[in-house]
């Protein structure tokens, strides 16, 4: 989707964007949107190198402190007298310093390149998600029109079987009232009546309203 990917570019524009595999916003997301491939792959990248990222800082850390603890005992071998034996402690050492500078550059080099690439992955992982939610949005929209169709439609054929039902109870109480003034009473036994139909009318009425009513609802709603 190039043309979309553009558009979502530009949104990003100026947006600080926070780093989206540590933000419980995000992964509440996308366990209601489902699992995607794309945005598994960008998520474990972007992981990779956040992790990458701590382990560097760790490892700093504890050569600091290995060179510290160097730098004390290369004070302790300078209070010794001199002999070959001090300055081999000496030399040894220095080399230690001397390799964990060099390993400590080497971290700090690599630590001033993550950055860039923590936010290429995250901005590459934004641009995934607006994707598949901007898709997700799409098809919702999509299901909810053609559900608003199916109610509407079920309503129409609900009134049209209320209103049938309505004239067959019509009928019925039509004819029990002739067929009830000619047998009196004895009309149920003639007929097996399993119900009366008088009183039955009310009840329709108002259901035919309800639907009537909860229709118009809809149909504001959506104006």
């Amino acid at each position: 989707m190039p043309q979309e990917d553009e558009f979502f570019k530009e949104a990003l524009i100026g947006k600080k964007i926070p780093i989206l595999t540590l933000d419980n916003q995000w992964h509440k997301l996308f366990t209601q949107t489902g699992e995607n491939d794309e945005i598994q792959a960008l998520e474990d990248k972007l992981n990779e190198v956040l992790k990458r990222q701590g382990k560097l800082n760790t490892e700093i850390k504890s050569l600091s402190a290995y060179k510290k603890k160097v730098l004390t005992e290369i004070v302790s071998i300078m209070e010794l007298p001199d002999s070959n034996s001090k300055e081999k402690k000496m030399s040894e050492k220095k080399r230690i310093i001397e390799e964990t500078n060099q390993k400590i550059e080497e971290y700090n080099d690599e630590l001033m390149e993550l950055p860039k690439q923590i936010d290429e992955a995250n901005f590459n992982l934004m641009l995934a998600t607006m994707r598949v939610c901007y898709a997700r949005i799409q098809q919702n929209v999509s299901d909810i029109d053609e559900i608003n169709q199916w109610v509407a439609a079920f309503r129409v054929k609900l009134k049209k079987q209320i209103l049938l039902k309505q004239k067959k109870e019509i009928w019925n109480d039509e004819m029990y009232s002739y067929m009830h003034s000619i047998f009196g009473p004895d009309v149920i036994d003639v007929f097996d009546m399993k119900y009366n139909p008088k009183n039955v009318l009310n009840k329709e009425t108002d259901l035919i309203g309800k639907v009537s009513t909860d229709e118009d609802k809809g149909t504001n709603a959506q104006t």
